[in-house]
C-alpha cells in the first residue's frame, strides 16, 4: 500500500463500517479486512480499477463521488475515507458534506499543491507542474480543484467541522516534522491526512 493509505488505515478502530470513496484497486479496503476486521467497501468511478477489486473478491460499486454518496442514509459508516481523490471531485464542499452526513468520521487525504517544489516550478518555468503525484499534463489531468493545506483548513473552519488528527507526509514515505507550524506543513508536506468530525 502506499504511505497515505496506511496511515489513513492506522486511524481507523477495528472492527467499524468503513466506505472508502475512489477506493481505486481497493488496497486499503482488503488491508482493512485482514489486519483491522472492519467491514469495508468501496465505491470508485473508474470501471476497470471496479472490475480489479471484484475480481480479488472485494465489495466495490461503480459510482461517483459527486453524484451517488446521497443515496447513502444517515451515519451508516464509522468512517468514510477519500484518499487523494479530493482535488478530481466537481464539488469538494458538498462531497465533504455527504461524508460527514454519512459517516462519524471523515479521512481525506490529497496531494498539497503548496508545496515549496510545486511552487518553484511554477516560478521558474511559468507552466504548471509534473511529478510524481501531478504526473499528467494540465489538459488531461483530472485534478480540477487543487488546493494546499492551509485552503483545507480554511475549508474546514468554515464548515465548523473538528480535526481530531492532520499529518503532512513526504512522497518518499517520510512523516513531516513540521506537526505544530501549518506554514511549515503547508511548504514542505507533499500530501496531508486529515481526520475530521461534525461538532
Amino acid at each position: 500500500m502506499r504511505l497515505d493509505q496506511q496511515l489513513i488505515a492506522e486511524m481507523i478502530a477495528p472492527r467499524t463500517r468503513v466506505l472508502d470513496v475512489g477506493s481505486g484497486d481497493g488496497a486499503l479496503i482488503d488491508h482493512l479486512f485482514r489486519t483491522r476486521q472492519c467491514d469495508a467497501r468501496g465505491i470508485e468511478i473508474d470501471m476497470s480499477e471496479v472490475t480489479r477489486s471484484v475480481a480479488h473478491g472485494l465489495p466495490v460499486m461503480h459510482g461517483d463521488a459527486d453524484q451517488d454518496l446521497v443515496h447513502y442514509s444517515d451515519d451508516a459508516f464509522d468512517y468514510v475515507v477519500l484518499q487523494r481523490t479530493l482535488q478530481a471531485v466537481e464539488k469538494p464542499r458538498e462531497v465533504l458534506r455527504q461524508m460527514l452526513r454519512i459517516g462519524r468520521h471523515a479521512i481525506v487525504s490529497f496531494p498539497n499543491f503548496g508545496h515549496w517544489r510545486l511552487r518553484l516550478q511554477i516560478l521558474l518555468s511559468g507552466r504548471m507542474p509534473m511529478n510524481k503525484v501531478w504526473h499528467t499534463p494540465w489538459y488531461e489531468t483530472p485534478n480540477i480543484h487543487p488546493c494546499t493545506i492551509r485552503d483545507f483548513l480554511e475549508l474546514c473552519e468554515s464548515e465548523g467541522y473538528v480535526i481530531d488528527r492532520w499529518l503532512a507526509i513526504d512522497e518518499a514515505g517520510e512523516r513531516a516534522p513540521w506537526r505544530r507550524s501549518i506554514r511549515l506543513a503547508n511548504l514542505f508536506g507533499e500530501q496531508a491526512l486529515f481526520l475530521l468530525r461534525k461538532r
